[in-house]
């Protein structure tokens, strides 16, 4: 049987059974604001492409329909809430706060205003945690940053028989000549050394005349970078650590 271009007006209306509409008490006896049930499939919207995914599948309004934004499917006004887990497919645009409890993964990349993650982390600390590499399962071990009032990078080895540290060639582009310091420690006997910087390289001699054999460690803060404000009043956290 086929009813076209029929208004009903009813405070209650039913499609399949059971009725879960009168399942409290206080649903016993319907307002006239009236109640919609459906216990099995219900499809809004032109759903051609996907069919009957859930108990309720919402696709975009057909051609022929008055709504002015068609590509809508679903519009709620006021407060919602899911019981459940969620899965989207798509982009996701939040307007406001959110608020998780709980934990949050990502398995690409997350940005957050200038920053990405890969990029600046402010944190109370900065460590990694990570399955023992001797003990292996049931054991974990745990090491935190060293950290400074600047955006440094160093770069360390052993010089032997040679007078010459060559530093990375990135490095005229990555860091503040100025700032460059160098720590040298003599290996296996006493030896009386010092340093001179150079075009992106450390000229190291040595007073004795023995041979030069030591480690060394190069410090140097970063200039491709904003340079770390260390103290500061704020009530808040402070973007730090801009590209320039």
């Amino acid at each position: 049987m086929s009813i076209r271009n029929v208004e009903i007006q009813t405070i209650g209306l039913h499609i399949g059974s059971p009725d879960h509409s009168k399942v409290l008490d206080e649903q016993r006896q319907y307002s006239k604001s009236g109640v919609l049930t459906c216990a099995g499939l219900s499809i809004f919207g032109d759903c051609d492409s996907i069919g009957g995914q859930a108990s309720v599948t919402i696709g975009p309004a057909d051609s022929t329909s008055l709504q002015k934004n068609k590509e809508l499917s679903l519009y709620t006004l006021g407060n919602s809430f899911q019981l459940g887990n969620q899965t989207q497919v798509g982009d996701f645009t939040l307007t406001g706060d959110q608020k998780i409890t709980g934990n949050i993964r990502i398995s690409g990349t997350m940005r957050a205003g200038f920053a990405t993650w890969s990029s600046s982390i402010v944190a109370t600390s900065k460590l990694f945690d990570i399955e023992h590499p001797s003990k292996g399962k049931g054991h974990r071990l745990a090491h935190a940053s060293l950290e400074g009032p600047e955006i440094g990078v160093y770069y360390r080895g052993v010089l032997k028989d040679s007078q010459v540290i060559d530093l990375p060639d990135y490095w005229k582009d990555l860091v503040d000549s100025n700032t460059i310091t160098v720590h040298l420690t003599p290996i296996g006997n006493y030896q009386y050394l010092h340093y001179i910087l150079a075009e992106n390289k450390i000229v190291v001699r040595n007073f004795g005349n023995t041979s030069i054999h030591c480690s060394y460690i190069v410090y140097g803060e970063r200039k491709d970078v904003d340079r770390l404000t260390v103290e500061y009043q704020s009530d808040t956290i402070m973007e730090q650590g801009k590209p320039k």
